[in-house]
This record gives C-alpha cells, sequence and structure tokens, in this order.
C-alpha cells in the first residue's frame, strides 16, 4: 500500500463522506480506492470503444462562468458531423444541463467528450454510447435511405 496525501475542496470531501455514510463504508481510503477503480474502469471502456457509435453526451456547467457557453458552443461546431442534436435545460440559477446526442466515429465522439472535459466552469461530462445500429442491424446496413414499415 501507498501512503498519499491531498488537497480536496471542503465540499468535495464532506459531500463524498456523506456518499461513503450511505453506502455504509466503514473508511474513506476504501472509498476512495473504489472511487479510483470505478473511474478508470470508465475511461478505459471510454478509450476501447470502437466503430460507429450512437449515444449521448450529457455536460453540466456554471452558466456565469466567463466564456463556457461560447467555448462549449464553438467546440460543438467542431464536431456538426457527430452532433446530431442537443438540448437546453436550465437546472439551477448557476447551473445549465446540455444533451447531446452524437452519432459517428467514436474517436470524434471520445474527443468532443474530452475537449468538453477540460473547459474552465463545467462541472461534468458523461459519455453513454452504444453501437449505431449500421452492425445491430444488417438487413439496413446496405440499403441506406429505405425506410420499411412493418
Amino acid at each position: 500500500m501507498m501512503r498519499i496525501s491531498m488537497s480536496l475542496p471542503k465540499k468535495l470531501l464532506s459531500d463524498f463522506d456523506e456518499v461513503l455514510q450511505d453506502r455504509g463504508y466503514s473508511s474513506r481510503s476504501k472509498g476512495i480506492r473504489d472511487a479510483l477503480n470505478d473511474y478508470i474502469v470508465r475511461y478505459q471502456w471510454m478509450n476501447e470503444m470502437e466503430g460507429q457509435r450512437i449515444g449521448v453526451i450529457t455536460t453540466i456547467y456554471d452558466h456565469h462562468y466567463t466564456g463556457v457557453m461560447e467555448n462549449l458552443a464553438e467546440i460543438q461546431h467542431g464536431y456538426r458531423e457527430e452532433i446530431s442534436a442537443s438540448m437546453h435545460i436550465h437546472m439551477t440559477d448557476k447551473y445549465c444541463m446540455e444533451v447531446i446526442v452524437v452519432n459517428g466515429d467514436v474517436n470524434q465522439i471520445r474527443d468532443l467528450t474530452e475537449k468538453m472535459m477540460k473547459l474552465k466552469g463545467v462541472e461534468h461530462v458523461k459519455l453513454t454510447s452504444t453501437a449505431n445500429g449500421e452492425s445491430l442491424d444488417p438487413e439496413h446496413s446496405h440499403a441506406h435511405g429505405h425506410s420499411h414499415v412493418h
């Protein structure tokens, strides 16, 4: 075992402690180990995705933060091919949520997600995705533009 010390904002630590208590953890260290594992697994999963994907990127940001809305818009304009739709939700006085539907090459989707994650003022970004159906539905994979009514 390695021992580390770290600095955290008071609110983050108290929120974390609250979750640990709710979940019945007896030790903060064990909780942090599990949280780190979860983070690593999620990142590796995002990195291992391949091919064409359809999905949703959920972004929560502080709209008072200078330039954050412009920065988000500018990044998204670079991925017009991959972005099918987006919806804006005003959560609180401070926070907005953007739900972005993406469809395309996973490398592009991953780049978009990571660029938004790095922005100051963005609190949370999560990508949920699945294969985009080309591979799920062989009948349609060669028949672009034809819709079948069943």
